[in-house]
């Protein structure tokens, strides 16, 4: 929390022109294209991270396809797993998130002007809607972003189960997989501290429709959260 109101005091000044900038892109979204929206939101997001006092490694870039679309399933760790991605991706993606996260700030007004999806855990018709049209999405070449876990973990660097219910829109569109690991990225929201903090993102090179499609979605599920947790302990 006190990283976080850190955060907001470097941007006191140009709080005012950010606001203006929302207002503009949520009234007259027709007047921006996707990448616009979703570059304009990158751009500040790296800009908070610089501010924050964190040192974010980034790897395996090479490892995310260049074109088409794509499912990326990191591990959650917390809020600032949203930065890490946009400080690692130069390309538009969309996040599928929880209802929840509309509760904060300004965020329900930056999350409907980039066109991110928002799942009701409880409401299982609404969360297959998203399901179905995050598929359509990456069938049409947008980037998407799942987090296994459904909700993030609270024991640092151990992951909660992956469900094997994140992988469908992946298994419906026929997209490869791009398991990612957080590292340490819990520490830069959770400790009550403005001490640099070190953390890291990774990307491991993409499971292939062709190597997944006599999987079912648990065993995907498993050999993702495997791939990401083994990966965890060696670099942790």
């Amino acid at each position: 929390m006190l990283r976080l109101v850190f955060i907001v005091i470097r941007f006191i000044f140009e709080i005012p022109f950010l606001l203006v900038q929302i207002k503009k892109y949520k009234n007259h979204p027709e007047k921006y294209s996707i990448e616009e929206r979703i570059g304009w939101t990158r751009k500040l997001l790296r800009k908070a991270t610089k501010r924050a006092r964190v040192d974010l490694q980034i790897s395996g870039v090479e490892n995310v396809p260049q074109e088409g679309g794509y499912l990326i399933t990191p591990n959650h760790q917390g809020l600032f797993d949203i930065l890490a991605l946009f400080n690692a991706l130069d390309v538009p993606f969309k996040i599928v998130y929880k209802e929840e996260l509309r509760k904060v700030g300004l965020a329900a007004d930056v999350l409907d002007f980039m066109e991110y999806h928002a799942i009701i855990r409880n409401n299982l018709r609404q969360s297959m809607k998203v399901i179905r049209t995050t598929s359509k999405e990456m069938k049409e070449g947008m980037p998407a972003v799942i987090f296994p876990e459904g909700t993030r973990s609270k024991k640092g660097n151990s992951l909660n189960e992956f469900k094997g219910g994140s992988f469908k829109a992946a298994i419906d569109a026929k997209v490869p997989i791009v398991p990612c690991a957080m590292i340490d990225c819990f520490r830069v929201l959770d400790y009550n501290s403005l001490k640099k903090v070190h953390c890291q993102i990774h990307f491991f090179k993409p499971l292939t429709y062709e190597d997944y499609k006599d999987m079912n979605s648990t065993e995907i599920a498993n050999y993702v959260e495997n791939t990401i947790q083994d990966y965890i302990n060696a670099h942790d």
